[in-house]
């Protein structure tokens, strides 16, 4: 792992994982070495957003009511943090066979600029046939980030003019049926871990 990738990851497990675990109403439970964690109170993560899917369609959190969802933050320019959780991702829905039948997978992107519907469309594809891609309005993805307390910077880069990058959290947050917390997982989380976690929540 080069310096920026490294800086990228301590910055989110700073910046994100710490807003993501001080938000809970009950007490925090410290990460393990599963990757993930959870409380036993509310937790004050998600909530409502008003995006567009890969194929041009307004969504909000309701279409996706009486199943699980598991909600990835991320852009399709990332080079490293958003590729790997994404293939977990998909390995754990592989893994659950029908049981996966259950669970929406969903990558949000942080970049709306540049990741149109279609872009993302491509994207998503490559990794998943189920998992779902959501861009919008930079507000709207502003609004879905501070539900979901996402840390993301816009980073401008030294090697072109007007090229950037975004630095952000890697969390895979799930969420139940009527859209509430149950638990995170890192993106560095094993596919082992992370189906055991869905397998719990089904």
């Amino acid at each position: 792992m080069n310096r920026r990738i490294l800086l990228i990851s301590l910055a989110g497990a700073l910046a994100g994982g710490a807003a993501a675990l001080a938000l809970l109403t009950g007490s925090p439970v410290p990460l393990g070495p599963s990757g993930s964690s959870a409380s036993t109170g509310k937790a004050l993560i998600g909530g409502p957003f008003l995006l567009v899917d890969q194929t041009g369609r307004r969504v909000t959190e309701k279409d996706f009511a009486g199943r699980l969802m598991l909600v990835y933050f991320g852009f399709t320019a990332c080079p490293d943090i958003c590729p790997s959780g994404l293939q977990v991702i998909a390995a754990a829905l592989d893994k659950l066979g029908a049981r996966g039948e259950k669970v929406v997978p969903v990558f949000i992107t942080l970049d709306p600029e540049r990741d149109t519907p279609e872009v993302l469309g491509g994207y998503v594809k490559s990794f998943h046939p189920r998992l779902v891609g959501l861009s919008g309005t930079p507000e709207e993805i502003a609004a879905a980030t501070k539900a979901y307390r996402v840390y993301a910077a816009k980073v401008p880069s030294d090697t072109a003019p007007g090229a950037y990058s975004i630095d952000h959290s890697g969390f895979m947050y799930l969420m139940d049926g009527q859209g509430q917390f149950v638990q995170h997982f890192q993106h560095t989380v094993t596919v082992e871990k992370l189906v055991d976690g869905i397998a719990k929540a089904l």
